[in-house]
């Protein structure tokens, strides 16, 4: 019966859910994922390239 209930749940989202949606939703997350390490390495340069200054 577990069976037959995930399987009815996985058919019911591959049907609700497009191939494009689904892609969509990856990108977003990618995007969001780099623009966060990217302020983290800016961040982390400007640290390195201030203390050098100091010192």
């Amino acid at each position: 019966m577990k069976k037959l209930s995930f399987y009815s749940i996985m058919i019911l989202s591959v049907l609700t859910l497009t191939n494009c949606s689904a892609v969509e939703t990856i990108f977003k997350a990618g995007m969001w994922w780099g623009i966060l390490l990217v302020f983290v390495v800016v961040v982390i340069l400007f640290l390195i390239f201030s203390k050098g200054k100091n010192s």
